[in-house]
């Protein structure tokens, strides 16, 4: 899982902090949790550039294009419309709380049917 706001340990490495959940939590051995760290089946992201300088993101969002491309399964919550459009299989508008809609890029982005997502997408494209 990749978090806007993340709480490591700084003492740990990356992939120390990765391993901390399947190690105390499921009680695995450190090297299955390892290759399991280093081996997911499916990545998390919760605004992956919203903290980084615009020079960053355009990198940030490279590797992420790279992953989809090798068939990575990703969740992604992102401000980025460009990027979940020329990514995404399936768009997921939502206000306040609330899925408002859902479909492909194609018919999100062409055909918003909500008053909320034909205002969100006229103000950010």
């Amino acid at each position: 899982m990749v978090f806007q706001r993340f709480n490591l340990f700084p003492h740990k490495t990356a992939l120390e902090n990765v391993m901390m959940a399947p190690v105390h939590v499921k009680h695995m051995e450190k090297e299955k949790a390892e290759t399991l760290a280093m081996e997911p089946k499916m990545m998390l992201f919760d605004e992956p550039t919203s903290a980084l300088d615009p020079e960053l993101v355009g990198e940030v969002l490279n590797v992420m294009k790279d992953l989809a491309n090798q068939g990575m399964t990703m969740i992604c919550v992102t401000h980025e419309m460009g990027f979940a459009r020329e990514v995404a299989d399936r768009v997921v508008f939502m206000a306040k709380g609330e899925i408002l809609e859902e479909g492909t890029p194609e018919v999100i982005f062409t055909a918003p049917k909500t008053s909320e997502a034909k205002q969100f997408l006229r103000s950010i494209l």
